[in-house]
């Protein structure tokens, strides 16, 4: 018996070591790409390419990063790159405000509040996802050029102000909240958005959480609908801008790695700062639905 015992504690030993290995060797194949970018930021052009891989530069060229954001006089010329950060924040921003915002305020309305044609309508506003962006972008593009907004951000701005997937990841969070607590806050004269604000927000702060890193990620990585509505490089986002470091007469890859290096950093950032949450939030709905 006692023998018995062992065996079985020594394969489940033995188990968890090689799912462990495993582990940390799918996390050693994820994480070595981002590995090669840093250490392909911080070498001379030549080097970027040498078999096999050398991790180290041999001499670590930190003016790629000066060159990148136009700090030093041997730059061959203004990639504009600052001007792209700062648009990428202004459009990432708002776009996570406003989407945050409203799913909040839809999700809320489609768990709690009871009216004709609920269920029907979200059923609705969910298959609007099963529509590809890219078919709509011709009629997107029609829509803004007749409402004179081309030349601004506004073509990709107020399109992301609503999005079904954070509405249904609030709606799923907000099911789960006792509907006893709305009551008693309507018995004691709340409003409906009073409810919303002070009670029903405080107690989803882990699926906003998780919907900001999200909608954050969308947006700052976005590349096709920018490259289609922004028409002046004054108002590129960083993925566009990317493009303008590589041309016909020179790629310099180690000028993209500094830039992809430095477009990481907010998204580092916001994940860091919101992944107490992000598990919780993505899992709220997954028992009552």
């Amino acid at each position: 018996m006692r023998t018995r015992a062992l065996s079985a504690t020594f394969r489940s030993d033995l188990f968890d070591a090689i799912a462990t290995v495993a582990v940390y060797a799918l996390a050693a194949t994820t994480i070595a790409p981002f590995l090669w970018m840093i250490s392909a930021s911080l070498k001379l052009p030549g080097e970027i390419f040498e078999f096999p891989i050398r991790w180290i530069p041999r001499s670590f060229r930190w003016i790629n990063y000066g060159i990148v954001w136009n700090l030093v006089p041997e730059a061959p010329r203004d990639y504009h790159f600052g001007l792209s950060y700062l648009n990428s924040l202004k459009v990432t921003g708002i776009n996570l405000i406003g989407a945050v915002t409203t799913s909040a305020l839809a999700g809320y309305a489609f768990a709690k509040l009871k009216f004709r044609g609920r269920d029907a309508l979200f059923l609705l506003y969910l298959s609007t996802m099963m529509i590809p962006s890219e078919v709509v972008l011709i009629p997107k593009f029609i829509i803004f050029d007749k409402l004179g907004l081309m030349g601004t951000h506004w073509p990709i701005i107020l399109p992301a102000l609503v999005t079904p997937t954070g509405t249904f990841l609030m709606r799923q969070y907000f099911m789960q909240i006792p509907d006893s607590l709305r009551e008693s806050a309507k018995i004691d004269g709340a409003g409906e958005f009073a409810i919303w604000r002070r009670i029903m927000m405080p107690l989803s702060i882990p699926a906003v959480a998780s919907l900001a890193v999200i909608v954050f990620m969308w947006h700052w990585n976005a590349f096709l609908e920018p490259l289609v509505f922004l028409t002046r490089w004054r108002l590129y986002t960083i993925p566009v801008n990317l493009s303008g470091f590589i041309d016909e007469n020179l790629s310099d890859y180690t000028l993209v790695m500094a830039a992809s290096v430095s477009a990481m950093f907010p998204m580092i950032a916001v994940f860091l700062g919101g992944q107490k949450y992000f598990l919780k939030g993505l899992t709220a709905g997954a028992v009552k639905g």
